[in-house]
């Protein structure tokens, strides 16, 4: 359930993520303005995407690796079905925060490459 809470948010888009910056001699409707645009450049990833792929190469992989393992126990369909279910999951959630993460260091570099002092 956990896993499920995590993905939720991850999906919610970090493209709304606003960097801490060293606001010195910075004038805040240019910081606004910039980051508008920064968090628009962001916005072309997609933490979905990379989700759904995530979970499906997770469910192909689980599959043939649940299958295998559950073979030595004479239950190879049902070793498929459980390796799908947690890899499936383990992939989407692995997928889903690179996706995020990649959003946070567009941002992060945008406003950078325009100057700011991005703290974190």
């Amino acid at each position: 359930m956990k896993r499920i809470i995590c993905i939720i948010l991850l999906l919610s888009g970090c493209a709304a993520y606003r960097p801490i910056v060293d606001m010195r001699g910075v004038n805040p409707h240019q910081y606004e303005a910039d980051l508008k645009e920064c968090q628009a450049y962001a916005s072309q990833v997609s933490p979905a995407a990379d989700a759904v792929i995530g979970a499906v190469i997770g469910v192909g992989v689980g599959a043939a690796l649940g299958a295998v393992l559950g073979s030595f126990v004479g239950q190879a369909g049902r070793g498929a079905e459980m390796g799908m279910a947690v890899f499936g999951t383990e992939g989407a959630l692995v997928g889903a925060t690179s996706g995020a993460a990649g959003q946070v260091n567009i941002i992060r570099n945008c406003m950078a490459g325009r100057g700011y002092g991005v703290l974190r």
